[in-house]
């Protein structure tokens, strides 16, 4: 089950960086990545990013919610957290209370543990997913509350991201030169199966206005979408990221099975460079 602020993570994988190496594969439209280490020249602890979450119901948007993404600096390790809660105006339709951690190893940015606390209409999950990289394994300790939950264990590949984790890794990747329409792949683990999905680069868009933000420099992506209960085969996601040191999304638009959802800024602090993609009203 994937509600407003699920569908707001997801996509922001996409926040990118220009300072970690990339390899290009032999075909020209395809880069690979290592997904092994990756030094963080982008982000900070401090840093919070708000959004502001819409659907769209019969041809009219309704302000649905809020998601805040915020980094802590553990020493060794980061600790990366989404929370995100519909408005009360919005709880007569849908009411959710959704809660992300990972904490991640700061030489690698790979996860030790990933939690997330699900609360959805009637709708219960609690899911702590601790990862041992070197034998390939996640165990995920799973159920309707943390007190019900049980262990089970995954053979998973070495390296492996989850959806916090891997938002974070991406804003360190180098896409200096990238061309229009190359992709590069990501894997995630995520309700106990790993997806293999790739990105592709739609190019810049240099004065894309962000309601109550201004119009700004900017690298639009499309992540690949799953076709199932929330996608259909061919829905395009596309996320807007700025064009500076920082490399933060900036908006977001997917389509869904019913209506559509979109994500936009609504503030920020912390962040670890002077944030200068703005380029007026």
């Amino acid at each position: 089950m994937k509600t407003l602020v699920t569908l707001s993570v997801l996509p922001l994988l996409m926040a990118f960086n220009a300072s970690a190496p990339v390899n290009h594969a032999t075909s020209q439209d395809l880069l690979t990545i290592q997904p092994c280490q990756m030094e963080n020249n982008t982000f900070q602890g401090g840093e919070e990013i708000t959004y502001k979450l819409y659907y769209n119901w019969n041809f009219v948007w309704l302000s649905a919610g809020e998601v805040t993404f915020r980094v802590n600096d553990l020493g060794n390790q980061y600790h990366f957290s989404a929370h995100g809660r519909t408005y009360k105006s919005y709880e007569w339709f849908f009411k959710v209370r959704d809660y992300y951690d990972t904490y991640v190893d700061k030489k690698t940015l790979l996860p030790n543990v990933s939690i997330r606390d699900i609360q959805e209409g009637g709708y219960r999950l609690y899911d702590k997913v601790t990862f041992d990289h070197d034998r390939g394994l996640a165990v995920s300790q799973r159920g309707k509350t943390r007190e019900v939950a049980t262990p089970t264990e995954f053979t998973v590949e070495s390296c492996m991201h989850d959806v916090l984790s891997i938002i974070y890794f991406s804003r360190n990747i180098d896409f200096n030169g990238m061309n229009k329409g190359q992709q590069f792949p990501v894997k995630i683990f995520l309700d106990r199966e790993t997806y293999p999905l790739k990105v592709k680069y739609l190019g810049k868009e240099d004065r894309k206005k962000v309601k109550g933000q201004g119009r700004f420099s900017t690298h639009v992506f499309s992540p690949q979408v799953v076709a199932g209960n929330v996608f259909k085969e061919d829905d395009q996601m596309k996320v807007w990221v700025s064009d500076d040191q920082n490399r933060i999304p900036l908006m977001i638009e997917s389509p869904v099975s019913v209506g559509s959802v979109k994500a936009v800024l609504k503030s920020y602090k912390g962040l670890k460079y002077h944030f200068d993609a703005e380029v007026g009203q």
